[in-house]
């Protein structure tokens, strides 16, 4: 079988694929469009974010028989088309998950600790004790939305906290020993911390807005891991001003490119942007919450596995 590798990943992928008997060409830089011309040739594909698999690239991919995302989800593929197809969809959110919850649980750390700006403030000769005091996790309800495998790790990671954890799910009977299935409404009734693990789906985009923020009963401060389009950046920043969130850490825009590899389709700023860039209550990272060194071989070593288990 023959894959096209369209992404570069951690050396071990193509290591072991090759020791499995798989023939692995690396392409990097061809267009959607060049690559649409010879796909025809491959059994499988293993991918990123580079572009989206679409009905035009999976018409084009005859005897494509898997594509294997090096990554949680699967939003730039046509999932429902390709399966139609008989493609196996193979994604990796068991290799990243423990990385998530340590970013989201860092984040959540230092907004509560004020750390970002305490830090710039002694680093310019301000050493304001008083207005630098922190609020402790301690005894707080958090609540997460998405209870998968980066919501369960999340979870994990707060056992050593004594904090209530609550979840929300689409799913049924997804919670355990970690933390308590509830509805939206009673996890908006009582959480005072929002972390957000889902994927992005027609469901998700534009999910937190300011309908949705409004319901919560008491301020909350929000993390966002997952997918930047799931918050209203707009509703967002109305929402930090007017203090019905006490602070946000979010590793994921609303503006990133669907590649991830870079945040604007042009060269021009929202306002809503320039407005969380200048906010001493938020933390920003480059979406790279699931991207540690440790997660970069967890990832390609989880592809590898299942596509041992279902190929070979």
């Amino acid at each position: 079988m023959k894959i096209l590798h369209l992404d570069s990943n951690h050396p071990l992928l193509i290591k072991q694929l090759t020791d499995l008997g798989f023939q692995n060409i690396e392409d990097y830089t061809s267009s959607k469009k060049e690559v649409e011309e010879f796909i025809s040739e491959y059994d499988g594909i293993i991918i990123r974010s580079r572009f989206k698999i679409d009905k035009s690239f999976l018409d084009a991919a005859k005897n494509l028989k898997f594509i294997g995302r090096v990554g949680a989800g699967l939003e730039n593929i046509d999932c429902g088309y390709a399966e139609k197809k008989g493609v196996q969809l193979i994604a990796a959110p068991e290799g990243n998950r423990n990385a998530v919850a340590e970013h989201a649980l860092g984040m959540l750390l230092s907004l509560m600790n004020k750390l970002r700006i305490a830090d710039q403030q002694v680093r310019n000769g301000l050493w304001l004790r008083e207005a630098n005091r922190g609020l402790e996790l301690d005894g707080r309800t958090v609540g997460i939305i998405g209870y998968g495998n980066m919501g369960k790790a999340f979870a994990k990671k707060l056992r050593g906290f004594s904090v209530k954890v609550i979840c929300y799910d689409i799913k049924e009977d997804v919670g355990d020993e970690n933390c308590q299935q509830v509805s939206l409404n009673e996890l908006q009734q009582h959480a005072q911390v929002l972390s957000l693990h889902v994927p992005e789906t027609p469901l998700t985009v534009g999910m937190v807005n300011s309908q949705f923020i409004n319901a919560f009963k008491h301020p909350f401060y929000l993390i966002n891991t997952a997918r930047g389009k799931c918050v209203k950046s707009k509703d967002l920043v109305e929402a930090l001003q007017n203090g019905k969130i006490l602070g946000a850490g979010l590793d994921v825009l609303e503006f990133e490119k669907s590649s991830f590899e870079s945040l604007f389709t042009d060269q021009h700023l929202p306002e809503e942007f320039n407005t969380l860039l200048n906010s001493d209550k938020v933390i920003l990272s480059p979406h790279v919450a699931g991207w540690t060194i440790e997660s970069h071989q967890k990832l390609a070593q989880t592809i590898v596995d299942k596509i041992r288990i279902q190929f070979c």
